[in-house]
């Protein structure tokens, strides 16, 4: 191990800690007692908005596993405020196991899994063993279950599911009040809600950034043949296909697309900014010239900065 990661480990409790230096000495404490080194790593929504330092995130994790350092990871509430949260612990877990290319995504709560209902409001509720593809219905599940600790509850736990799942990895959800729990899942027991991946390839590191780490400026309603177009066949969005705008956002902007239910099916990186688009809703391309007075591209999202949030299975990477 390098000896720039070598220091005295601390003897006895800090004097008044704050709570996190109280946190962080408690793990290098108990890891220290199995000969293995920590590291405090905090993170805000921001780190990961712009693609430089989206790398120096991954780049600083993947060199602490080179020396073999845990990170212990945090989000960075002391400089956090709304429009940077990560929202919770899951998706926050979930975007760093993308970073680093993880195998697997481990949450451990309260409950043994995602059941069938609260277990805790109906007797009768049954614990699912397994999930092949996170569905509509998956997700009413997830949404009838709350949580007693923290903002996240098993919907956030569905959807960091379904973050991890873009890379490939596998989720389980678990009780960490459960001895052994860790042991159990590493050994391959059947313990908790194993979710699957898609299968269909896993995204690109960059695609990943764009439909999961940026946070979107605004919306663009799309009618159903656009999003058939998007969503089935690959292809770019067009002005002709938009049936609404909203949000206030610029050229290189992160926007969601939402069709005519309201569901947000994907996201992407907007060539136009809001002003431009309203001028140009529902116009052919051709017509781009004329209203805006001058035309630096035919489409509003291009298909290789688009991401499919919703049916990744029909996403081309």
């Amino acid at each position: 191990m390098s000896p720039r990661f070598r220091r005295p480990l601390p003897t006895s409790k800090p004097q008044q800690p704050l709570a996190r230096v109280y946190l962080i000495w408690t793990y290098e404490r108990l890891f220290s007692a199995y000969d293995q080194r920590v590291a405090q790593i905090l993170l805000t929504h921001y780190d990961l908005h712009t693609r430089d330092r989206y790398l120096n995130a991954r780049n600083t994790l993947q060199t602490l596993l080179s020396y073999g350092v845990i990170p212990i990871i945090n989000e960075n509430d002391t400089v956090s405020v709304a429009e940077i949260r990560f929202g919770d612990n899951d998706r926050l877990a979930a975007m760093v196991c993308n970073l680093v290319d993880a195998d697997w995504l481990i949450i451990l709560t309260d409950l043994d899994g995602l059941y069938t209902a609260d277990p805790r409001l109906d007797p009768t509720a049954q614990l699912i063993p397994m999930v092949e593809a996170v569905d509509a219905r998956i997700e009413a599940l997830a949404g009838s279950t709350t949580h007693r600790t923290g903002r996240g509850g098993m919907a956030s736990k569905i959807q960091a599911a379904k973050i991890a799942g873009v890379s490939g990895i596998h989720t389980h959800i678990a009780n960490g009040l459960r001895a052994n729990v860790l042991l159990q899942l590493l050994a391959g027991d059947a313990v908790g809600t194993h979710i699957y991946p898609p299968t269909s390839p896993k995204l690109s590191s960059r695609k990943r950034w764009i439909g999961f780490a940026l946070k979107a400026r605004g919306e663009i309603v799309v009618d159903d043949g656009a999003k058939q177009a998007l969503t089935i066949h690959g292809k770019s969005l067009l002005p002709s296909g938009i049936l609404s705008v909203s949000g206030n956002f610029r050229f290189g902007d992160a926007v969601y697309c939402t069709d005519t239910t309201a569901l947000r099916f994907a996201q992407g990186l907007v060539n136009y900014s809001t002003k431009e688009l309203q001028a140009i809703i529902g116009q052919h391309t051709s017509h781009i010239e004329r209203l805006l007075g001058h035309k630096a591209y035919a489409e509003v999202i291009h298909r290789d900065n688009l991401v499919i949030t919703d049916g990744l299975k029909k996403n081309k990477s």
